[in-house]
């Protein structure tokens, strides 16, 4: 742990690219393998299920400090982090005997904790709060709260542990993807000499594309470019190899049991195929939402009702591999070609849930800004431009993928309700939620909630908020402040579908806060009316 830390501590204080990877691959260098193979783990959001809940370590901290909990209540909100909270008014005693055990001893002693009562939680960890030093203590109760985040990309993470071992970037990108434990993989198996076995249910490493942020004509020649929609659900690989079908999920989680019926495409599609694509809900036969979506996700198990009720479908634009073969350094119309040789017949069956991104030749860049224009109309959120020629690479590269999406969807709302932010945040008031004007049939009109946002504003204008929100509170329930209403935002968010789970019957994707409106007085916001008619 103590190694650990100190690389912690390290990556906390520089930003300089470089100075992170040395200090990385020093780590991969030196360290043993079991806390290798961990701290990989973590940098790459593997971390097991936290044992305690942040309650009862602020509990357990303020109890062991000898302060009251409100006091600790108070600090963690001018500190802005639970586990620096901790780190600071804990007292330390003395080391442990032996000296600092390793960071996978005492991710073992996490996972074997959970189970435990909540007498043993607690006297595990305020033993170790008081024989660890402060930055020691700081990333141990990281590793329990679960939100150890040091902006570490998994590119900067390979790139690392290439210096470390001298393997190829890519290759490790692609060995260390899957559902490996880190509790039963060694460092060899996993990095140096994997397991082939394993080979059959890994997927290859994403492409992501960067977004457009000019004209597409800055592109260049239309003839060498592909148009596709940018669709909205949930990027995916399906895999088939020997007879197995696996569904990985771009955020590396294998999501086979909560879509149950593409164990259909097992049998359909050949041996060695690996497709890239969308998984798409697909009620009566059409682009749903993805409100609709978020029904089916984290299931384990999914209801014969819900099978009905929301069905999806693979919406294929990639072939990674065919027969077997990596595709991935082939041309992306050569690929495409073979896709559509595969998909095509399928996509009509209507027993099978799969179907073709159709891949449009572009015979003018107005054709583009005209395809664009219909994006919502398709149910998707703009357009992919991808280059006729390019590979399938590894992470966010640019100048092969392009993604143009439309513009956002905007609202004129009004602030009622705050809660403090989070990290260096947490002393003010950031996180706000916004109400329109529901007119009822008598003439009446109510403010009601439509969406939350917490991002959007300057760090002058959040402040600027916050004081006003601390004179104007009308009540308070827990953490949440009711205010006057008097302030009028500008929300954008990319997209809205009907919700019976709000009260204003719509729920909104990604909302952000675009301007503050002080030239408008809150008579002017908008109607729920207003709100509902934008939806598709």
């Amino acid at each position: 742990m103590k190694a650990f830390a100190h690389l912690v501590k390290t990556l906390d204080g520089t930003n300089k690219t470089n100075a992170r990877v040395a200090a990385l691959a020093a780590y991969f260098r030196e360290a043993p393998d079991a806390d290798k193979v961990w701290a990989i783990a973590i940098l790459s959001h593997r971390r097991p299920p936290r044992p305690v809940n942040t309650r009862l370590l602020r509990e357990w901290a303020a109890e062991l400090a000898g302060i009251p909990l409100w006091l600790f209540e108070e600090s963690y909100h001018i500190v802005g982090d639970l586990a620096e909270t901790i780190a600071l008014v804990a007292p330390i005693k003395q080391g442990p005997a032996g000296g600092t055990p390793s960071l996978a001893r005492y991710l073992e002693d996490l996972i074997v904790l959970k189970g435990q009562p909540e007498e043993a939680k607690k006297a595990y960890l305020q033993k170790q709060w008081q024989q660890l030093d402060y930055y020691e203590r700081f990333v141990f109760t990281k590793l329990f709260t679960g939100g150890f985040r040091i902006g570490i990309s998994q590119k900067l993470m390979t790139r690392a542990l290439s210096l470390a071992t001298g393997i190829d970037p890519d290759v490790l990108a692609y060995r260390l993807m899957g559902g490996w434990d880190p509790s039963k993989t060694s460092f060899r198996s996993l990095v140096l000499e994997p397991q082939e076995e394993e080979r059959d249910s890994r997927p290859y490493p994403f492409y992501l594309a960067y977004a457009l942020e000019g004209e597409p004509e800055a592109l260049g020649d239309p003839a060498d470019w592909i148009m596709e929609h940018k669709w909205d659900g949930i990027r995916a690989q399906l895999i088939v190899r020997n007879r197995n079908l696996y569904l990985w999920s771009r955020g590396e989680e294998l999501v086979t049991p909560s879509f149950p019926e593409f164990q259909a495409l097992r049998d359909a599609l050949p041996d060695g195929t690996v497709l890239d694509g969308e998984i798409l809900p697909y009620p009566r036969g059409q682009v749903g939402s993805f409100n609709d979506l978020q029904k089916r996700l984290g299931r384990k198990t999914i209801s014969k009702a819900l099978l009905k009720n929301v069905p999806v479908i693979l919406r294929a634009y990639d072939l990674l591999e065919w027969q077997g073969e990596d595709l991935r350094q082939q041309p992306f119309l050569n690929r495409n070609r073979l896709l559509t040789t595969l998909v095509a017949p399928l996509a009509g069956d209507p027993a099978l849930p799969l179907d073709l991104s159709p891949a449009l030749e572009i015979p003018g860049w107005d054709a583009v800004h005209k395809e664009r224009g219909r994006s919502r109309d398709w149910r998707s959120e703009g357009l992919m431009l991808k280059k006729k020629d390019a590979p399938y690479q590894v992470g966010r590269k640019k100048g092969d993928w392009w993604k143009w999406k439309v513009a956002p969807l905007t609202v004129d709302a009004v602030l009622i309700y705050a809660m403090r932010g989070h990290g260096r945040r947490s002393n003010l008031f950031t996180d706000y939620t916004f109400a329109v004007w529901d007119e009822k049939t008598d003439g009446q009109r109510e403010l009601v909630t439509f969406a939350k946002a917490y991002s959007g504003l300057t760090d002058a204008e959040f402040r600027e908020v916050d004081a006003w929100i601390k004179k104007n509170t009308l009540e308070r329930f827990g953490p949440v402040r009711s205010v006057t209403p008097t302030h009028v935002f500008e929300i954008a968010f990319e997209g809205i579908a009907r919700s019976n789970r709000h009260k204003s019957g719509v729920a909104t994707r990604f909302p952000r806060i675009v301007r503050w409106r002080k030239d408008k007085p809150i008579e002017e916001a908008n109607t729920l009316a207003d709100v509902v008619n934008l939806i598709p």
